[in-house]
């Protein structure tokens, strides 16, 4: 299937100064691979992609005025938040879900893959922040969303959404401190993932270049209704906008990465 995109682009102001980002928006496959051999079901779940996600990403490109990316292939047939190297970039089991499609699978496959979903998609982000960085003369600051279970392993979280990152703290705190201000909220700190990850989108789009950062989790029962996306677009929208005019948060500096030295 020629006309399968890897990535769809919601244009924005590019002299605005932000980047938004989706890695898991979507649950889709190309025709080619049916369902990876998996019920229809699966394609509903959490392991398919990050649900609420593009519903929360589009209000909040729209409302901000500046553009994002979407991953538009399901992190079952690739996940674009790993490095090419990471051996779960293409998973044969997923939270207890064993991925017939994916398991065998050929090393010329696995390339195929890389070439015609990851690469494409990566290259999209690329371009997408360096043209914002031309438009607005000066680091763009990126928000990279996802979302996460309200339970694991049975066990309830007690997060209404977390902030993940490295060592980069400039927006962290900021982010943090936007999020708690109303009080009704639980926000986890590098809780329930760790934001460190050699390779993953972040990392290689931000922490190696220097450029400000963040990643967002919301918990999914929160975002899986248009009404739970619109409040949660209405609760994040002013504090991305604070984010954004902070002069602070649009300069260029590198920080050590937790997850050891940069390749040169």
């Amino acid at each position: 299937m020629q006309d399968f995109s890897a990535f769809e682009i919601i244009p924005g102001h590019y002299d605005n100064g932000m980047v938004l980002l989706a890695d898991h928006a979507m649950n889709r496959l190309p025709d080619e691979y049916g369902r990876l051999g998996l019920p229809e079901e699966a394609f509903h779940r959490h392991i398919a992609y990050d649900i609420g996600i593009e519903g929360l990403t589009r209000r909040l490109a729209d409302r901000l005025g500046v553009p994002a990316v979407l991953g538009c292939f399901s992190r079952l047939l690739i996940d674009p938040n790993r490095g090419e190297d990471d051996p779960t970039l293409i998973m044969k089991i997923s939270d207890g879900a064993v991925i017939p499609g994916n398991h065998p699978i050929t090393a010329e496959e696995w390339q195929n893959r890389i070439e015609r979903f990851h690469r494409p998609y990566h290259r999209a982000v690329s371009e997408t922040i360096e043209a914002v960085a031309a438009g607005s003369g000066k680091a763009p600051l990126v928000l990279s969303l996802h979302s996460f279970t309200p339970a694991w392993k049975g066990v309830p979280r007690p997060w209404h959404a977390a902030v993940l990152w490295d060592t980069d703290d400039r927006v962290v705190h900021p982010l943090l401190d936007g999020l708690c201000a109303s009080g009704d909220l639980v926000i986890g700190d590098n809780e329930p993932y760790d934001g460190a990850l050699k390779g993953d989108t972040m990392y290689r789009h931000c922490m190696t270049k220097g450029i400000p950062h963040a990643l967002l989790e919301v918990r999914q029962d929160l975002i899986g209704s248009e009404s739970g996306m619109d409040a949660w677009a209405d609760r994040l929208a002013p504090i991305f906008a604070a984010l954004n005019a902070d002069p602070a948060l649009h300069a260029y500096r590198r920080f050590a990465s937790r997850t050891g030295a940069y390749e040169t």
